[in-house]
């Protein structure tokens, strides 16, 4: 039986995914300089790749 699906990596991959449409479609966004609203989703990303990445090391500390 194959695992459930990972909230945490969805989420991630779901702020990832809303980010890369928000860069696709703002004229104003560069990768160095973000809109109001491309930064708040950038950084919505930063923050569940953050929480997610914490937890894989984590787990692989754990013995």
């Amino acid at each position: 039986m194959p695992d459930a699906p990972d909230a945490l990596h969805q989420r991630y991959m779901n702020a990832l995914s809303t980010y890369q449409d928000h860069r696709a479609a703002c004229t104003t966004c560069t990768n160095a300089n973000r809109c109001r609203d491309g930064a708040r989703l950038w950084n919505a990303f930063t923050r569940s790749q953050d929480a997610y990445l914490a937890r894989q090391r984590s787990r692989r500390n754990t013995p």
